[in-house]
C-alpha cells in the first residue's frame, strides 16, 4: 500500500513539473531548457484533428534575404519528403520527419495520410507593413499563401521587430480563418543581429547558462540556419497540433509539443548547455544531425517519441 502511495505520489510530481515547465504564450518556441531528458510522460491527445493529406508548404519572405538564404529553407522543406535523401544519405531530414508518423497511429490515422510539399514562395521585399509588425500582421503576410490544406511559414528578415521577438519567443505557430478557408501557420524571426545567442544557439554563445564554445553553422549561416532550427520545432508542433486541440502536455496556453518537449536536445547526451553528441563536417568543422537535398545540413531538435517517453534523436 505504502508502495502504491509513492507511486501515486511520483505521477503528481511528475504532473506539477510538466506543467510548470512550459511558460510562455500558445505555441511558442522556447530556445531554452531547463530539464532536457523530458522523460516522465507521454504528451496527451486532446481528440482534435491533425494535419493530413497533401499539405503544401508556402513560404513568405518578408524583408531581405539572398538567394543563398532562401535556398537553405527551402531546401530543408524538400527534404522532409525527399525518399533519395533519405536512402542515399543517413541519417536523413525524411527519417527525422518521418517519425512524427507515431502520433498519426496513436490518433489512429495511417503515418501516410500527411505528405510534405514546397508550394509557392512570395517574396516581400518592399517591407510592405514596415519593419515592427504586429501580430494581425503577421496573420496578414500569412494570408499570402495558400487557404486550402497548406501550411503558410512567415519568414522575417533580420532587422524586422516582432511581438516578443527575442524577449520569449523565436517564432510561433496558431490557425486563421474559418471553416473550409482555416489554415495553419507559423512565423519565424532571424535572429542573427537582434539575439542570436537565444534563438540561433548552439552555434552562438548563449544569452545565459553554462558558456560553452558555439558550434559551426552547417550551412555557414547563423541566423538562417537558426532559423531552419526553430521552424523543424513549430512545424512538428504544427502537424500534430495545428488548432490547439491535438497532442500536447500541461495547459493548453502554454503547451508543450512534439519538439518543444524536447528543447536544446540535439543529440544523445545532451544537457543545458550542451547539444549532445553531433555529426561534425570534416571539410567545414560545422556541427549537424541530418543529410538533407543538395548537399545541405541541418541541426534538427530531438522529437518526443510516445513510444518510450523520451527525447529521440538522430545520432
Amino acid at each position: 500500500m505504502a508502495h502504491k502511495l509513492i507511486q501515486i505520489l511520483f505521477i503528481f510530481v511528475t504532473v506539477i513539473n510538466l506543467a510548470s515547465a512550459s511558460r510562455t504564450k500558445l505555441h511558442e518556441q522556447q530556445p531554452i531548457v531547463d530539464d532536457p531528458s523530458m522523460s516522465s510522460s507521454l504528451l496527451q491527445y486532446h481528440r482534435g484533428p491533425l494535419l493530413s493529406g497533401k499539405i503544401s508548404v508556402n513560404l513568405i519572405w518578408y524583408g531581405k534575404f539572398t538567394p543563398t538564404q532562401r535556398g537553405i529553407v527551402s531546401d530543408f522543406i524538400t527534404s522532409l519528403s525527399s525518399t533519395k535523401s533519405a536512402h542515399q544519405h543517413q541519417p536523413s531530414v525524411a527519417t527525422w520527419w518521418n517519425s512524427i508518423g507515431k502520433y498519426y497511429h496513436l490518433a489512429n490515422k495511417k503515418q501516410s495520410s500527411l505528405s510534405l510539399t514546397l508550394g509557392r514562395q512570395v517574396i516581400d521585399e518592399s517591407y510592405s507593413f514596415g519593419k515592427s509588425l504586429t501580430n494581425k500582421q503577421i496573420v496578414a503576410l500569412a494570408s499570402k499563401g495558400e487557404h486550402v490544406n497548406a501550411v503558410n511559414v512567415v519568414l522575417t528578415a533580420s532587422d524586422v521587430v516582432a511581438p516578443m521577438f527575442c524577449s520569449s519567443r523565436c517564432g510561433s505557430h496558431a490557425s486563421s480563418g474559418k471553416g473550409p478557408q482555416k489554415f495553419a501557420y507559423i512565423w519565424v524571426g532571424n535572429s542573427e543581429t537582434q539575439c542570436p545567442g537565444q534563438c540561433a544557439w548552439p552555434f552562438h554563445q548563449p544569452i545565459y547558462g553554462p558558456q560553452s564554445p558555439p558550434l559551426v553553422a552547417p550551412n555557414n549561416d547563423v541566423g538562417v540556419d537558426g532559423m531552419v532550427m526553430n521552424v523543424a520545432t513549430l512545424l512538428a508542433g504544427t502537424v500534430t497540433n495545428p488548432f490547439g486541440n491535438g497532442f500536447y502536455q500541461g495547459p493548453k496556453e502554454a503547451p508543450l509539443e512534439v519538439a518543444s518537449a524536447c528543447p536544446g536536445v540535439y543529440g544523445k547526451g545532451a544537457y543545458p548547455g550542451y547539444a549532445g553528441n553531433l555529426l561534425v563536417d570534416s571539410s567545414t568543422g560545422a556541427s549537424y544531425n541530418a543529410n538533407g537535398v543538395n548537399g545541405k545540413k541541418y541541426l534538427l531538435p530531438a522529437l518526443y517519441d510516445p513510444a518510450t517517453s523520451k527525447c529521440s534523436t538522430l545520432v
